[in-house]
């Protein structure tokens, strides 16, 4: 089924924030679990019974080792279980397809493909479910004792889908005893506006660039079209993504919760380690906890660190999607994040800034081809054209395009930098009486854009949904 979150906030939303906010406190969760259940159900309504199992494993698992407080064996087998559990559904779910090709292909076999559908945000929830039992088995934090609690949890609309990917410790006291009040709800509706934004007005509009680029003959195209294209995609899952970001925490803030930004400005980083540092907060956050650090981390020698971070990246690409592409994507960054380990970032923070920042971001649109492309042939042909590799350097059709794009384009650079950050909290400081009384109007002409933009749109899928 085709599946539009904007669709449902834009109609169901408004009705559960209203019954959410009359609500008493110990209602809040139940009507917050079920609105989550019916959002879900949106769009995946034979999948929302995989999340509440995957819900219920973590809850169980997590029930029994505090049973067993005392006895580290069972504790550890129960870990093993629920993570072996939850990492089984995700692999004959999202992975299937992928390993019985590749080993048809590897050893001549004829294994059926059941091509099972990829349950929207599987990715998402089932992480963040297993970072409440590892953190159970680590003592981190207290066992959750209400089923509708942890359930609201991991089903939560506004991040379940496409994240941040919230920690279970990073809302343990707010899961049972939150505070709803008009500052919080203010502040939530300017951060979901924010993020409502980036999604209709710049992401959208400068996707239509890719979108009509991305079809066309990569062995002809100029290489202005390939860069334009391939920057368009660039802006796009950017603004697209941290959009997103932007909404969820806007929307938690609203309910009472405090959820971890997910986005620092990547594009203006001026290394590889840094931009990971900016960009999917909380999915690096995740891999460094739970995969790097107990690999060993650095603790073990250069060998074995470069062998960790090559698992992590691997494991990085991979979590994205079930393809090549994917995986070498994520092990393209991870051997540039060891060259820069082995001595390179110590030059790269000698360069000025401009330098170091061009640096990290041509090397991060490179990475996106690989990213967005269909196979590694696809991404080979685009990448040959984005070097000259045709012959072709710019013609008619390349300036047409550029010149019918250059206004979004502009906008979406200026966008993706901290000046206008700055500069908003530079008035704030100078003029911050002013400001309050013109953020409702700013609010609302943010809304009414974001309408108009929509009215005529019957599909704004946010590009994350896919993972």
């Amino acid at each position: 089924m085709v599946f539009s979150e904007l669709t449902f906030l834009y109609g169901f939303l408004p009705i559960v924030m209203l019954m959410y906010f009359m609500m008493p406190s110990k209602g809040k969760n139940i009507l917050l679990l079920f609105s989550s259940l019916f959002f879900y159900a949106w769009g995946e309504p034979l999948f929302v019974m995989l999340m509440l199992l995957s819900a219920a494993i973590d809850f169980t698992a997590g029930r029994l080792m505090a049973r067993f407080e005392g006895d580290d064996k069972k504790r550890k087998l129960l870990l093993l279980v629920s993570i072996a559990i939850n990492l089984s559904l995700l692999g004959v779910f999202k992975y299937g397809s992928f390993i019985i090709t590749n080993v048809n292909a590897l050893f001549g076999l004829q294994i059926p493909d059941p091509k099972l559908p990829l349950p929207i945000g599987i990715s998402f929830y089932t992480f963040q479910s297993m970072s409440y039992t590892i953190d159970l088995y680590r003592r981190n934090i207290k066992v959750q004792k209400k089923f509708t609690s942890f359930a609201t949890y991991v089903t939560m609309f506004p991040q379940v889908v496409a994240g941040p990917i919230v920690l279970y410790e990073d809302i343990q006291n707010e899961i049972d005893h939150r505070l709803v009040s008009v500052n919080k709800v203010s502040s939530g509706i300017g951060k979901f506006l924010k993020g409502l934004a980036k999604k209709v007005l710049i992401a959208n509009n400068i996707g239509l660039a890719w979108s009509e680029i991305k079809l066309m003959d990569y062995g002809e195209i100029p290489a202005a079209v390939a860069w334009l294209g391939i920057l368009a995609f660039t802006f796009q899952i950017y603004f697209d993504f941290s959009g997103y970001s932007d909404m969820a925490v806007g929307l938690g803030e609203m309910l009472g919760f405090n959820f971890p930004k997910n986005f620092d400005y990547p594009y203006m980083s001026k290394s590889i380690s840094e931009f990971w540092r900016r960009w999917h907060i909380t999915l690096g956050s995740w891999f460094k906890n739970y995969v790097y650090i107990p690999l060993g981390g650095n603790r073990k020698g250069l060998p074995r660190t470069i062998l960790n971070l090559l698992l992590v990246w691997g494991l990085t690409g991979l979590w994205h999607g079930a393809s090549w592409n994917f995986i070498l994507w994520g092990l393209y960054f991870g051997v540039l994040i060891i060259i820069e380990r082995l001595g390179w970032g110590n030059i790269l923070a000698k360069l000025p800034s401009l330098a170091s920042r061009a640096y990290t971001f041509i090397l991060v649109v490179f990475g996106w081809v690989l990213f967005d492309t269909e196979n590694l042939r696809d991404a080979g042909g685009y990448l040959g054209a984005m070097l000259g590799l045709n012959g072709v350097a710019l013609d008619s059709a390349a300036r047409y395009l550029i010149s019918t794009n250059a206004v979004i384009f502009i906008l979406a650079a200026f966008a993706s930098l901290d000046i206008f950050g700055r500069l908003i909290k530079a008035v704030e400081g100078r003029c911050g009486g002013l400001i309050k009384l013109v953020s409702p109007a700013v609010y609302i002409t943010i809304l009414l854009l974001c309408t108009a933009q929509l009215v005529d749109a019957t599909y704004n899928p946010f590009l994350y949904f896919r993972f």
